[in-house]
This record gives C-alpha cells, sequence and structure tokens, in this order.
C-alpha cells in the first residue's frame, strides 16, 4: 500500500474542532489552512492557523456547506488534504468525491462508505448484513398520511420518526400516540428537507428505559479494524447530547466486548476506513443493544475516549489516511479511569434550551490537573445566531466516576462567561445530583429531572447584589472629580436615606427595588440594602474597582466584579455567577413600545412555515410561525385567543430578533 504525504492539511471547520484539528496537525509538523465565513474573521480558529482564507457568506449555506469555496481555498494555498470536522460536509459524500477529483486527500472514510452510512434506513440494511441487532422500523414513501398512520401502528409506539439523512437530533420526533404522526412526519420531513436536502423520513420503535451507548471505531487501508471501548451519551435534550462519558457506568466488561465486536464487524463489512461511531439503544430493561446508526466522522465527544485510551484520534485520523496502518491490535487497548465532557452552550435551559446569541463579554477558566478545556470561541466576541451556540467542551479525567464528575462540576463553577445566559450553573448542577452519580442515567434523565434546569445559586443572590452595587458605586466614585480621593465608602454627609435603584438579575424576568446605603470610613465598610422592603446588613472588605469581600450572616464571600460596556455587572465566586443589570432611575420614553397581540420571535432566524392565514380564527397556544435558528425549529405560538389580522414575513425570510410575525385581533376576554 502506497502512503500519502500530508505537507499542508485545510480543516473545512470552524470553531472548537477546527482549533483541535490545528493542534495535532501542527504537533505532527503539518502546516494548516483555516477557512472562515464572514461572522467568524476575528475567530480563534483563524489566527491559530498558518493560513486562512476568507470563504464569505454568513449563514453555513453560504459558506461551510459550500465545497466549491472550500477546494478554491485549499487550491490557493497548495493544501493536499482536507480535514472536514465534525458537522458541516463531514458526512457529504459527494465533497469527498470531489477532493479525490481534485487530487486532495480527504481525511475520512471512502465515498462509499459515508454514503451507504449516511442514510439511515440503508444503514440498517449493513447492520443486519454483520449481524447487528436492529430496531423495527418502517421508511415512509409518498404523501398518502392514511399510509403513514398504518406504517407507525405496525412499528408500534412510542416511536421516532427520523429523517434518514439527519444527524444531531435534527429531524427526529418522538411519538407516544396515533393522533400525532402526522403532523410529526411533516415536520420531520420540512426539517430533513431544510437541513440535510433530504425529505424522506422512516419510522423506528422507541425503547421507553434506553440508553445511548456508542463505540468508537477504526479501520486502515491494510483490512485492521479495532474499537476503543464505549461512550455513554445517554443525558440529552431534544435528541442532542448535553454529556457524554467513557467508559459507560452499566457496561460490563462482557457486554463491551459483544457491542464492540459487533461495531468491528460493521467495520469489516463496509472495508471502513478511518475513525467512525456505531452508535447504539441499550435497553436497561433487558440488557439488549440494538443498532441507531453509524457516524462517518470524528465526534464531538471524541475526547473522552482520548482521555481514558491515552490515545490521538486526530492524530490517527491523519496516519490512516496517510496509508499507515493503525499500529497496534484490539487486545493493546486499554481503558484508564473515567472521563466526562459537557458541552457549554449559550442557551437558556429553563427556556426550553433557546438558544442566546449576543455579546460575550468575557470568558476565562482555570488551569487544572485533569481538566481540559475546548475552546471555540474568545471573548468578546459575538454569539453567532447563524451556527450552533456551543462555546466550549469541558473534559475531566480522574481515577474514577465520581472524582471525575466533582472536578469537572467545580471546574464549571470556577469558569467565568459573561453577556448571554448559558447552561454554565445547569452542568454544575448535574454532575452532583445523586442519582447522576448513581449512575441513573436514561436517555429521559432531563425529563425526570426538571429542578436542574434553573438551580438555585449556591450563593445567596443578595450577596452577589451587594458585590454588584458595592462595586458599581466604588468604581462611579472613583471617577469623581470631587470624591474620588475618598475611600468607597466615604459619604460627605451622615445621612439615613437609601439611594434608590432598580436592578434586573440576568435570566430573571422580575425587577428588583434596591434601596442602599454606603457608609462606614473607618477599616470594614458597611452596606444595607432594602430588597423590595426585605432588609439586609453586609460588612465590606478589601473594596476596590473588580472585588469585594462579601461579609454577610457570618461567612465572607470573596467576590470578583466586573462592569462591561453596556452597563451590566457580573459577579462570580467560588461556586456561583450572576450577571446585573442596573436601570436609570428615570425611564427612558423612547423604551416603551405598544405590545402586540401576536408572536415576537426571541432570537434571529428563517421563517421556514408560516401554518396560519388571514381571517383564521386561532387559540392561546397554537403555532403560528415556525423559525428555525441553530440548526433547531422553534414554534412561535399565539399568546391569546384572536383572529388573525395581519401576517408580516414569508416563508424563507430571515427575521431578526424581536419582530412582530403575526397581528391578532383578540377575541373576547373573560
Amino acid at each position: 500500500m502506497n502512503q500519502s504525504s500530508i505537507s499542508t492539511l485545510l480543516i473545512a471547520n470552524r470553531g472548537e474542532i477546527a482549533r483541535r484539528v490545528i493542534r495535532t496537525a501542527r504537533a505532527m509538523g503539518i502546516r494548516t489552512v483555516a477557512v472562515y465565513s464572514d461572522p467568524d474573521a476575528r475567530s480563534p480558529h483563524v489566527t491559530d492557523a498558518d493560513f486562512a482564507v476568507p470563504i464569505g457568506g454568513a449563514s453555513s449555506a453560504e459558506s461551510y456547506l459550500v465545497w466549491e469555496k472550500i477546494l478554491d481555498a485549499a487550491r490557493r494555498t497548495g493544501a493536499n488534504a482536507i480535514h472536514p470536522g465534525y458537522g458541516f460536509l463531514s458526512e457529504n459524500a459527494d465533497f469527498a468525491e470531489a477532493c479525490e477529483a481534485a487530487g486532495i486527500l480527504f481525511v475520512g472514510p471512502s465515498p462509499n462508505s459515508i454514503r451507504e452510512m449516511g442514510l439511515k434506513d440503508r444503514a440498517k440494511e449493513w447492520a443486519r448484513k454483520a449481524d447487528v441487532p436492529v430496531l423495527p422500523d418502517a421508511v415512509i414513501t409518498g404523501d398518502d398520511t392514511a399510509a403513514w398512520e398504518a406504517a407507525a401502528a405496525e412499528v408500534g409506539f412510542p416511536l421516532l420518526v427520523k429523517a434518514v439523512a439527519g444527524g444531531g437530533g435534527k429531524g427526529m420526533r418522538l411519538v407516544e400516540r396515533a393522533d400525532d404522526v402526522v403532523e410529526a412526519v411533516a415536520s420531520a420531513r420540512r426539517e430533513g428537507a431544510n437541513l440535510f436536502g433530504n425529505p424522506t423520513v422512516f419510522l423506528e420503535r422507541y425503547l421507553k428505559f434506553s440508553r445511548h451507548i456508542e463505540i468508537q471505531v477504526f479501520g486502515d487501508k491494510h483490512g485492521n479494524a479495532v474499537h476503543l471501548g464505549e461512550r455513554e451519551c445517554s443525558i440529552q435534550r431534544r435528541h442532542q447530547k448535553v454529556l457524554e462519558e467513557a467508559p459507560s457506568p452499566v457496561i460490563t466488561p462482557e457486554v463491551r466486548k459483544k457491542m464492540g465486536s459487533t461495531a468491528v464487524s460493521l467495520v469489516r463489512e463496509l472495508g471502513y476506513v478511518g475513525a467512525g461511531t456505531v452508535e447504539y439503544l441499550f435497553d436497561d430493561e433487558t440488557g439488549g443493544f440494538y443498532f441507531l446508526e453509524m457516524n462517518t466522522r470524528l465526534q464531538v465527544e471524541h475526547p473522552v475516549t482520548e482521555e481514558v485510551t491515552g490515545l490521538d484520534l486526530v492524530a490517527l485520523q491523519l496516519r490512516v489516511a496517510r496509508g499507515e496502518p493503525l499500529g497496534f491490535d484490539q487486545g493493546e487497548v486499554r481503558i484508564d479511569g473515567h472521563a466526562i465532557e459537557v458541552r457549554l452552550y449559550a442557551e437558556d435551559p429553563a427556556n426550553d434550551y433557546l438558544p442566546t446569541p449576543g455579546t460575550l463579554h468575557h470568558y476565562i477558566h482555570p488551569v487544572r490537573t485533569g481538566i481540559r478545556y475546548e475552546d471555540g470561541i474568545a471573548a468578546p466576541a459575538e454569539i453567532s445566531p447563524f451556527y450552533d451556540p456551543m462555546i466550549a467542551k469541558i473534559i475531566s479525567h480522574a481515577d474514577n466516576r465520581a472524582e471525575a464528575a466533582f472536578a469537572l462540576a467545580a471546574a464549571i463553577d470556577a469558569t467565568q462567561v459573561h453577556g448571554v445566559t448559558t447552561n454554565r450553573d445547569f452542568l454544575s448542577s448535574l454532575l452532583r445530583d445523586p442519582d447522576y452519580l448513581a449512575g441513573a442515567t436514561r436517555t429521559d434523565f432531563l425529563d425526570h429531572y426538571q429542578h436542574l434546569l434553573d438551580p438555585p445559586m449556591a450563593t445567596a443572590w443578595p450577596v452577589h447584589l451587594a458585590a454588584a452595587v458595592a462595586v458599581s458605586t466604588a468604581r462611579r466614585r472613583s471617577g469623581d472629580p470631587v470624591r474620588g480621593h475618598a475611600r468607597p465608602g466615604f459619604r460627605s454627609l451622615a445621612t439615613r436615606l437609601l439611594t434608590r435603584a432598580t436592578w434586573h438579575r440576568a435570566g430573571k424576568d422580575s425587577a428588583l427595588h434596591v434601596g442602599y446605603r454606603l457608609g462606614g470610613w473607618q477599616g470594614d465598610t458597611d452596606l444595607l440594602l432594602d430588597i423590595d422592603g426585605v432588609v439586609h446588613e453586609f460588612t465590606l472588605r478589601d473594596l476596590d474597582s473588580d472585588s469585594v469581600r462579601v461579609h454577610y450572616d457570618g461567612v465572607d464571600y470573596p467576590c470578583t466584579v466586573r462592569v462591561h460596556p453596556d452597563g451590566s455587572v457580573w459577579v462570580n465566586d467560588a461556586s456561583s455567577q450572576s450577571g446585573w443589570q442596573p436601570q436609570p432611575r428615570l425611564p427612558d420614553p423612547g423604551d416603551a413600545t405598544a405590545s402586540a397581540l401576536g408572536p415576537v420571535n426571541e432570537i434571529p432566524g428563517t421563517v421556514v412555515d408560516i401554518a396560519v392565514e388571514v381571517g383564521d380564527t386561532v387559540t392561546a397556544g397554537q403555532k403560528l410561525v415556525v423559525i428555525e435558528a441553530m440548526k433547531m425549529e422553534h414554534p412561535a405560538t399565539a399568546a391569546v385567543d384572536g383572529t388573525v389580522e395581519q401576517i408580516h414575513v414569508t416563508v424563507g425570510q430571515y427575521v431578526d430578533a424581536h419582530t412582530v410575525l403575526i397581528t391578532l385581533a383578540a377575541g373576547d376576554q373573560p
């Protein structure tokens, strides 16, 4: 087998995975090329690479999915290999063929393997050939809704509707009763067509008590194939992974051997080359496992496998792509300790995980033994509405699962991320949950633990408000030409009057009406807060323009405080983070707007469906418009009963956040 050299590698991706590939390629002495869209011009992956090529556009359809632009960038820079990362073109067989035709090495499996595994119904046929167990299913063809319902009845409920070309939870709907089949199929078809260019869907039996277990596999061009153990990825929202770990807390060595051998059997049946992941549903009641799909690329969660095996999977990809043998056999694979990965997202778990694009003012994290960060962004920056809102992956590795979980939770607590709502506190609470620690991680875990979505602060929130008020006041006074020389707590006249202000806490709808008095300039500084009529007293120590030690109820809380250009004030201590926005004492009359009787989209996106017409009578909660943003569909619903008076948008239109979509004439009110 002739070997190919890789002198210059173009990474056809963005964010953390582009940075990850660049890091390994550089260590192997390979020059790297980044490509970037207009919103990504200042992204870290661009400056990480040796060369960078702008490919224009804002959306992925205008940039990272246009392979002609990718191949032109390779030609311009002399790149003789392309690594696709994950997502975008990574599982596009036509792109892999185009690379071959251009004489460029595609770091991945053959176009045929990608094509066969890319359609879930075809993949299941291959699984059956390789004697891999599968669940009952049925492919939906045609537009006969009665036939859809008949196929669903044959598969049995509950079931999943899946886009055959889908992935990452996209184009997937859970259906528990026959009445919902038609709507679920139509919606999944639409999403499959919009995201993957293929509207075909199939139905598959849904296991109520299941885990999502996947096996990392590798094949080389010499006929060698191995598996690297399993990852459990059961904790998901919207069928998208939230937390991944290796090994699984429930898979025994015997089951691991069986699952691994079936995965390798599929690799051999396909003649598969490169990194791949064979995904299974594991029945928690019977111990049976069933083929889901095969991902013909590197997975987002590959770092946990790297941590427990000690292998660099990107380096293995590059070596196999060059024609080198794997260099080890199955008996040499060892699993050491336990690794857990979480995905830090700009999203609001308490609001149905709605993405929260916007300005990321500040992002830093600790450097700790056993903790690994894969950052996709550097602050200050904009979280774009055009792409997945992941900020970083955070990975821990320890001798056992409990230690890995607690170390990861502590690292998350010490991570400061200011400006947008994130799932930071949710992840920390999840890792400390007793049932998670006990291994009760079925795919419906989050359905039963809703309290984790909006956890209370570990530190009493008045402590953070006190820190925000104190430091903001100290900063304001330090800039005062008259009183700037005085200590932060100094008051020119003794008084018992309280300064009045209104503060909003980030992610909370209600306003806090605060009266405060900052005084006492002999040593420690006293602070009194009247919060909505409840009086709190604090002692402030070491108060300066960016930190303060707040003494409250017998405990000292060292707080760091940052005031950002938009006026927001963010506070961190060892266990908690909160954001605050002081409001002007006199509201700006221009800020008042008349409320519209109709849905307003919460984030920017593209209109993909309008479910009503002018004159239709609608009821509160009824779906009116569907917006696609950050690779997900977001229905906009009627807030009240009424009649559709005006439709302000059209299908295919891009709309900014807070755009009024539809005007309703309200019906009779009680």
